[in-house]
């Protein structure tokens, strides 16, 4: 630690960093923990049971749910990169982060991002394939295929998001090592710099674009193409059946990037308080994962009968 100036502080390569939650609540931080505990909770159990679900029921093993099991395994690991620190932090007072964990936090919170982007534009994939043109479904998504879809998803988020602590890690002096967030996000850590971090903004905003952007674009045209098939199709239920198996993945897609370009936006170009954005922010990235797995329960057929099954059964056995 440095002092530069008679009243400025900064920090030369800071060892650990604060995290103080959502500012502006701190008094009631306690409290807000149990309804975040409450998603997690269901965002795990649910994922838990969607995957298992999807690996035991062989009916299930197409390529729609195999993407989906692979959604909810993202969605497993953003709750375990996120919960148990930001519940630390409200409960416990845990407010103390070694700076190497808290870049590595960063990536896993922004690869997982990263990778659910990418995930939800291959189930569009999916369904522009299954609407447009059906008969090929089976010889163009096959298990390989699915497997470098998923490998290629998951190589591209890797290398653009793991130069973001790279990047970071160059800087040297901080003018304060208190984050007011409740966990390690790019542009929160951006913002402690004093020196130049022109590199590190632009770097983050190609990195949003690259993938948020790139994926949004490319689901927005499939849905465009689904959507102009289906209308041309002869019979009222055949379209109402082919628009039902989109409707869960819609319901997703827009819950996703509506709040990820909201909390993107609001962080660089916003004037939303503090507390506002960090609370929103923190919601975006905890909500879908409890959402999805019980958007697809209710919306999928085959899903809600094993479920339904798995009840029968539980029940029987007392």
């Amino acid at each position: 630690m440095s002092l530069m100036g008679s009243t400025n502080m900064s920090y030369l390569n800071p060892k650990t960093v604060i995290l103080i939650g959502i500012p502006g609540l701190e008094h009631v931080q306690f409290w807000i923990g149990f309804p975040f505990f409450s998603v997690c909770l269901v965002a795990l159990l649910g994922n838990i049971v969607l995957i298992i679900i999807i690996a035991t029921e062989r009916s299930l093993h197409q390529p729609m749910y195999i993407l989906l099991a692979v959604l909810a395994a993202t969605d497993l690991g953003l709750c375990v990169a996120i919960a148990p620190k930001m519940l630390a932090i409200f409960w416990f007072g845990s407010y103390s982060m070694a700076f190497d964990a808290c870049l590595t936090q960063l990536f896993f919170i922004h690869a997982l991002q990263g990778m659910e982007s990418g995930i939800l534009l291959a189930m569009a994939f999916d369904r522009y394939i299954a609407i447009c043109d059906p008969l090929r479904h089976a010889s163009i998504l096959t298990p390989l295929f699915l497997v470098q879809m998923v490998l290629m998803v998951a190589i591209r988020t890797t290398v653009l998001v793991g130069i973001l602590p790279i990047l970071l890690k160059r800087l040297q002096i901080f003018q304060s090592v208190v984050i007011d967030h409740s966990y390690c996000e790019h542009m929160a850590v951006v913002k402690l710099a004093v020196e130049d971090a022109h590199i590190n903004r632009s770097y983050g905003l190609f990195v949003a674009f690259a993938i948020l952007g790139f994926d949004l674009i490319f689901v927005f045209i499939s849905y465009i193409l689904i959507f102009r098939a289906v209308s041309h199709l002869p019979q009222k239920e055949a379209r109402l059946k082919a628009f039902n198996t989109c409707t869960s993945h819609i319901i997703i897609f827009l819950e996703f990037y509506i709040l990820a370009f909201f909390s993107f936006f609001s962080h660089r170009f916003g004037h939303v308080s503090p507390y506002t954005h960090i609370f929103l922010s923190t919601i975006y990235l905890l909500v879908p994962p409890a959402l999805n797995p019980i958007v697809y329960g209710v919306k999928t057929m085959e899903i809600r009968k094993r479920v339904a099954q798995i009840c029968i059964m539980k029940h029987d056995s007392r």
